[in-house]
């Protein structure tokens, strides 16, 4: 089936290219037309602070809830509440409700704003509603309310939006850090092919996935809340196994061309051997995602799609795309001589594939130390894992150039770190009440301001059925600090039931912070599930590739020390602050429950991708002559250059989204780093060699009913037939049969 695909494709280039670029093109009409929407909502069906949201709704009020706009004058200068000052403000609260999409705004000198100006005067708010819903506040719509400001601030008034505003306002692009993770690429891509020709091809790849990726993701987010971190997690790997994909394919197609094989021939076959690798490869990163599934959460849904959208591009550009650019270019790929007047140089492959060999001859010589050494050295960067703790991140977490992190200072120096983030505590009542005074309603209100941690209480709303109480309690610190985590629980668990003992009323707590602690505790809960069926999935998929139960649970437990390495890493230089600072972090920052969940399912499926394209050369060594030592080294001699440069890829990729102002960006960025060089250093270059070799012939040990079970995949397309040589070919340099023949790490 792949080797007709391939030869389709390469037999019809036209037509793939113009059903590619008609795609592209119709994607990107349609995100001209509809947009890229995304959403931070959190929903945990089933959840307290979901059920005090849902109980909210029956109070009226804009579509966005609240969204501040910041006010702030300097100390030594006139207070908000000088006349002057205060008429500017009027005149922007004027200008601002005349926006689109405004439909009130309140300001700090009406009764119902008097709780937005701070106590010295220097610092208020705009309480600014909206239409739309945080969905669909966009940079343009929070760049017009803030506009509108123009006469605070040509009176000296500082101006910061706050909120979803604020949120619209720091989506940057991340162009930059594409960019940068592309010209990297581009480097090694030349240094290893030698041909500007071939490492321009997985960059043209690489890109095309990438747009039509984000395109899709970006309409997505019309139908499900999809976090802005989404589209840039799922660029991140789009990118990185876009790229790596078309390497390994791009390295079989000159292999073959090097083999005399004609170039339509060398395409089909390149997308039934490496190609089809690289679709069991992408599926089985799809497949780990997938798992995320069991967490029960729309967030974990979405985080999960991105990606998984971005990986299964690559595959279908791999399959389709890649054969018909395959066959246009043709011998303009293939490997040459300097006789023919290329910078090519086989001497230079020759000795970087001896060194290769050497070293795997010396890891195969001494596998005890080196399967020590390789472990050592994971244990000790995994050890931090043993005291991460999921954490919630707020607007304070932020790079400080951004609106998020300069409302929230504003703020909590104003009105206190809790202010940022107050929580919504809903009572409904069993009989309607007569009032607010109602003795139900003071209970409660009083039972809050009595509370550790609570700051101030606002007085009870009742809702127009005269059964639903809502107060904004304020607590003493900020949403991210685990103190307020402690505080929702007091509430929920001694509080409120001691405050409606007797009354029949049922009381939840929400907003963000109680939102937050809620995803955490589900998330954990969830995670032994997840892990589970992550590694299940993974291992049976190994299975089926390579047909030995012990290749495969070997392989899920190493891709496990990759991952507890990554965590390890996450661990000391978040949680514990060590190297904070270069990232452009003011310190130790909250490590979300959700962030080491998904790295854990895009880990287990990114290692899939070596283990793979190893364990198959590795395979097909010995089923041509039954050495297993020997078939380890051909596999690590093979395969070492490859993958070591397809890793280099991939890590200057995520590394280039650190200049991302987003925490949690710079959290993937870090761990998938980390995970993906120990992967193909010491995982693969280490672990997995020395095991096999002290496993001896028990690598391939398989029972005659699970024989007789398993189907025959052949990764590799083993059972090909031979091709014969085309007419003019170069001579062939490399045995045709390997995986890999003259990518060079740099």
């Amino acid at each position: 089936m792949f080797h007709a695909l391939g030869r389709s494709c390469a037999r019809r280039p036209g037509r793939v290219l113009t059903a590619w670029l008609a795609l592209l093109l119709a994607l990107g009409a349609a995100v001209l037309v509809y947009g890229r929407a995304t959403s931070e909502a959190v929903t945990i069906p089933g959840s307290d602070s979901q059920a005090a949201r849902d109980a909210a709704e029956a109070f009226p009020g804009p579509a966005s809830g609240s969204q501040p706009v910041v006010l702030h004058t300097a100390a030594g200068g006139a207070p908000l509440t000088s006349e002057a000052l205060r008429t500017a403000v009027e005149a922007a609260a004027a200008d601002m409700a005349r926006v689109d999409h405004v439909v009130s705004v309140t300001t700090p000198y009406s009764p119902a704003g008097r709780a937005a100006m701070s106590a010295d005067g220097h610092t208020a708010y705009l309480s600014v509603g909206l239409d739309v819903t945080g969905r669909d506040i966009t940079p343009e719509v929070s760049r017009a309310v803030t506009a509108a400001a123009e006469p605070a601030r040509r009176a000296g008034i500082e101006v910061a939006p706050g909120g979803d505003l604020a949120a619209a306002a720091d989506k940057g692009s991340t162009g930059h850090s594409e960019l940068i993770g592309l010209a990297a690429a581009a480097v090694i891509l030349f240094l290893g092919l030698r041909s500007a020709t071939a490492a321009g091809l997985p960059l043209a790849v690489g890109i095309a996935g990438l747009v039509i990726s984000l395109s899709v993701i970006g309409l997505v987010g019309h139908l499900m809340d999809m976090p802005s971190s989404g589209a840039t997690i799922a660029a991140m790997i789009g990118l990185g196994v876009g790229i790596d994909y078309t390497l390994f394919c791009l390295t079989r197609f000159r292999t073959l061309l090097a083999a005399g094989i004609p170039v339509e021939e060398a395409a089909a076959r390149t997308t039934a051997t490496a190609g089809k690798a690289a679709a069991f490869a992408g599926c089985a990163v799809a497949a780990a995602l997938a798992g995320l599934a069991l967490g029960g959460l729309p967030l974990l849904y979405a985080l999960a799609l991105a990606p998984g959208i971005a990986v299964l591009v690559a595959v279908l550009a791999a399959l389709t795309l890649l054969p018909a650019l395959l066959s246009l270019l043709g011998r303009r790929l293939a490997p040459r001589t300097n006789a023919t007047g290329s910078d090519h140089d086989p001497d230079h492959d020759t000795a970087v594939g001896a060194r290769w060999h050497r070293l795997a001859v010396h890891v195969a010589d001494r596998p005890w130390r080196h399967l020590l050494c390789g472990l050592a050295l994971m244990a000790v960067l995994a050890l931090p894992a043993a005291s991460l703790t999921f954490g919630q991140l707020d607007a304070g977490d932020k790079a400080r150039s951004t609106d998020s992190r300069l409302a929230h200072d504003r703020m909590a120096d104003a009105f206190g770190p809790g202010a940022g983030g107050p929580l919504q505590v809903t009572a409904s009542l069993p009989t309607p009440a007569p009032g607010p005074t109602d003795s139900r309603v003071d209970a409660v209100t009083a039972a809050l301001g009595r509370t550790p941690g609570v700051a101030a209480v606002s007085p009870p709303q009742l809702a127009g059925d005269a059964r639903t109480v809502r107060w904004q309690v304020t607590p003493t610190t900020g949403p991210g600090d685990p103190d307020t985590a402690e505080l929702v629980a007091r509430l929920r668990e001694s509080t409120l039931p001691g405050a409606t003992a007797g009354t029949g009323a049922v009381t939840h707590v929400g907003g963000a912070a109680a939102a937050q602690a809620d995803l955490n505790d589900r998330l954990a809960g969830r995670m032994p599930a997840v892990i589970a069926t992550v590694v299940a999935v993974a291992a049976l998929l190994l299975l089926l590739a390579f047909r030995s139960p012990v290749v495969a649970a070997k392989a899920a437990v190493m891709n496990l020390l990759s991952v507890g390495a990554a965590y390890g890493v996450l661990t000391a230089v978040f949680q514990w602050g060590w190297g904070a600072g270069p990232l452009g972090l003011d310190g130790p920052v909250p490590i979300p429950g959700y962030v080491p969940l998904l790295m854990f399912a895009v880990l287990f499926g990114l290692s899939m991708d070596y283990e793979v394209f190893l364990l198959a050369s590795v395979r097909e060594a010995y089923l041509q002559h039954g050495d297993n030592r020997r078939a380890v080294v051909t596999g690590l001699a093979g395969t070492g250059r490859i993958i070591t440069s397809a890793a280099m890829i991939m890590v200057c990729v995520f590394l280039s989204y650190l200049l991302s102002d987003d925490p949690v960006v710079k959290m993937f960025g870090i761990g998938l780093a980390t995970a993906v060089a120990l992967d193909a250093t010491v995982v693969r270059g280490l672990l997995v060699p020395t095991s096999m070799v002290l496993l001896g012939s028990r690598n391939w040990w398989l029972p005659a009913w699970l024989d007789r079970l398993l189907p025959h995949m052949e990764i590799e397309g083993e059972s090909l037939p031979a091709a014969a040589p085309g007419p003019a070919t170069a001579p062939a340099t490399t045995n045709a049969t390997t995986t890999t023949e003259s990518v060079s790490a740099p």
